[in-house]
C-alpha cells in the first residue's frame, strides 16, 4: 500500500451538456483512479494520467515562502472546465495526491517514486502537479524505478537547484541529490537548467554546474529575438539523448504573469516563450514524464498563475496527443 497516499475526488465545473461528447469538459471525462488498486486501463492512443505533490517542506526548509503545498487543488480547479477536445485521441486519468503534512519531506519523496513507478508501469504518461519543486527527486526516483531509462533534465526554473545537502534535502537541493543517485550508479548525469537567474544564484552554484558539467540557458538571453539560437541549444542538448524528464518550475516565469510562486520574478521569462519551448522538446519524442511546481496559491492574484498552469497543461495534453497521431 502506497503510504502518504490519497485518491482522488471528483472534480467539478462547468457542464455544457450531459449527452454530446463534443459539448464535454475536462471534470466530465477524467477518469479517478486508485493507485492501491488494479487499474483497469482503457484503449486510447495515448494515457494520460495526473498526480498531486502536496507539499512543500521542501521550499520551507530552503526559506521561501509555503503555500504551494496547495497548488495541486488550484491547478485542478481551473483545469477542470477545458473543453474536452482530447477525446477520442486522449483517456485523461486522476491519481490523487502524495501528501506530506507532517514534516517529513524524504517519506514524502518515496511514496512519491512508488507512485510515479506505479503510473509508469500501467503504460501512463505523468503529469505531476507541485508542491514545491522538491517534486523532482521523486519524480526522478520514481522514473528509474519503473525501469526506465534514466532519463535527461530539462529544468525551466529561475534556479540551478544545486546546493549541497548539508543534514537534509531542500527545494534547492534535488538536482545535486540526482547528481549523487547517477555517480553512485556511474551513470550520466544530464542536465539543462533553462533560465536560471543571475541574481537569484551565487556563484558558487554556477561553478558547481559548469564542475559537473551541468548546462544552463541565462534568462537575459531568452527573448523573442534569441528564440531561434535558444532552441537551437536545446535541439543540441536532446538530441543524443534517449530519454527526457521536462520539470517546470513556475518561478522561472515572469512575475508580471506568475506572481503566484515561491519566489516571485520580476525578470522571468515570457510565457510564451516558455510554451514554445515545452512544445519543440515534447515533439522530440522523448519526453517520458513531465511536472510542474511551485504554484502557490496563497500569493496568487485572480488565479492567475494557476490558470497560466492549467493553460499549460492543455497544451502539453494536446502537443503529446499530436505527437502520438503523427508517429
Amino acid at each position: 500500500m502506497l503510504k502518504r497516499y490519497q485518491s482522488p475526488t471528483s472534480l467539478n465545473g462547468r457542464v455544457d451538456s450531459t449527452t454530446d461528447p463534443n459539448a464535454f469538459r475536462w471534470h466530465q471525462i477524467i477518469e479517478a483512479i486508485d493507485l492501491n488498486k488494479e487499474i483497469d486501463i482503457k484503449e486510447a492512443p495515448i494515457n494520460i494520467c495526473f498526480l498531486g505533490f502536496c507539499c512543500d517542506e521542501g521550499v520551507k526548509r530552503n526559506l521561501g515562502r509555503p503555500g504551494a503545498a496547495n497548488g495541486p487543488a488550484s491547478i485542478r480547479k481551473e483545469m477542470a472546465s477545458w473543453p474536452a477536445n482530447c477525446l477520442p485521441h486522449a483517456q485523461l486519468f486522476d491519481a490523487g495526491d502524495i501528501t506530506c503534512e507532517d514534516g517529513n519531506l524524504e517519506e514524502a519523496q518515496e511514496a512519491l517514486s512508488d507512485a510515479v513507478a506505479i503510473i509508469l508501469r500501467n503504460k501512463l504518461f505523468p503529469i505531476l502537479l507541485g508542491g514545491g519543486h522538491e517534486i523532482a527527486l521523486g519524480h526522478f526516483n520514481g522514473i528509474q524505478a519503473a525501469g526506465c531509462d534514466t532519463p535527461a533534465i530539462v529544468n525551466f526554473d529561475a534556479h540551478l537547484d544545486l546546493r549541497p545537502v548539508i543534514d537534509r534535502g531542500s527545494s534547492g537541493t534535488m538536482f545535486s541529490q540526482i547528481h549523487e543517485i547517477c555517480s553512485s550508479k556511474n551513470e550520466e548525469f544530464n542536465y539543462l537548467c533553462i533560465g536560471p537567474q543571475t541574481y537569484a544564484n551565487t556563484q558558487s552554484l554556477f561553478d558547481k554546474a559548469d564542475s559537473i558539467n551541468a548546462q544552463y540557458l541565462l534568462a537575459k538571453d531568452i527573448s523573442t529575438s534569441s528564440l531561434e539560437n535558444v532552441a537551437r541549444i536545446i535541439n543540441d542538448f536532446i538530441t543524443t539523448k534517449t530519454s527526457i524528464y521536462l520539470t517546470l518550475c513556475s518561478d522561472a516565469l515572469s512575475a508580471a504573469h506568475a506572481p503566484g510562486v515561491s519566489a516571485v520574478q520580476p525578470f522571468g521569462l515570457d510565457p510564451d516563450i516558455v510554451l514554445q519551448l515545452i512544445k519543440q522538446i515534447i515533439q522530440s519524442g522523448k519526453v517520458c514524464s513531465i511536472d510542474i511546481a511551485e504554484v502557490s496559491p496563497r500569493f496568487d492574484s485572480d488565479n492567475r498563475t494557476a490558470k497560466l498552469v492549467a493553460v499549460y497543461i492543455y497544451a502539453i495534453v494536446n502537443s503529446l496527443i499530436e505527437l502520438k497521431l503523427n508517429q
